[in-house]
């Protein structure tokens, strides 16, 4: 394992260990700002930002799967994690599976929400819209098609077209500098064997109304490992948005029956 973590993060909090992985294209702010506080309540959060996202500059080459899972567990040990969850959202989910079975003295539990373990057929079509837009530098475009295909359709159907306005307007800006490297290893990634090597409990938390990481991925994922439980939010692929409190509630609830003090 690497013995120091290039990664930026945020430490919050106190009690068992908890860290963050988080989604392509996004940052520990963006996919869980909005239950941050909440989880820092109970836990010692340690989050770190891939490289090209938040606090963390981007990589000189291509991302690897094995190589990012090992610095976000030598973030969580530089921050005095002997042992921690892990919650992954998104490609987090697959980033937080390789770093259970690459480091399973350190991996204590699992909460995986809006996962995957590898694209479906479906999903790789999307991923290459994704990253057409990502490179196209046409922010209006890439702003809707974000909207569409990341907010569950009862979300945005209940939507005044103010509302919808303002969701794209607040999607729009410059990509993120590390956005089409993340979005490259989503496309890429393929941790099918890892799943039946999780010896630590495990929450799948699906979102119900997601066409990215759809259901089907969610179950693939919950039916491979040993034991896992099974939940669902009303939510598309952005829960943070969508449901933050019933998310953060499944989360807290699993953890403290798991991990709690």
């Amino acid at each position: 394992m690497t013995t120091t973590s290039p990664l930026g993060r945020i430490v919050r909090g106190s009690g068992p260990g908890l860290l963050l992985a988080h989604g392509g294209t996004g940052g520990i702010d963006a996919n869980y700002g909005p239950i941050l506080d909440g989880l820092a309540e109970r836990y010692r959060v340690v989050g770190p930002d891939y490289p090209g996202s938040g606090r963390t500059p981007s990589a000189e080459g291509p991302l690897d799967l094995d190589r990012l899972a090992d610095q976000l567990v030598a973030t969580a040990v530089e921050e005095g994690l002997e042992t921690f969850a892990i919650a992954g959202y998104s490609l987090g989910g697959p980033v937080a599976l390789r770093a259970a079975t690459r480091h399973p003295e350190r991996v204590t539990a699992l909460v995986l929400t809006a996962t995957f373990a590898h694209p479906s057929a479906r999903m790789r079509l999307l991923v290459g819209d994704w990253l057409r837009h990502l490179r196209s530098g046409d922010e209006e475009a890439t702003a809707r098609w974000g909207v569409l295909t990341g907010a569950g359709a009862p979300y945005v159907d209940r939507m005044t077209a103010e509302q919808l306005a303002e969701a794209v307007a607040g999607s729009r800006g410059p990509v993120p500098p590390g956005a089409v490297e993340q979005v490259e290893l989503v496309e890429s990634v393929d941790v099918r064997e890892d799943l039946g090597r999780v010896r630590v409990p495990t929450l799948v938390i699906s979102t119900v109304h997601d066409v990215m990481a759809t259901p089907y991925h969610h179950r693939q994922v919950a039916d491979g490992i040993p034991g896992a439980e099974f939940a669902e939010i009303p939510s598309g692929h952005l829960p943070f948005l969508e449901a933050p409190a019933e998310w953060l509630r499944l989360i807290r609830k699993f953890l403290d029956a798991h991990v709690g003090e």
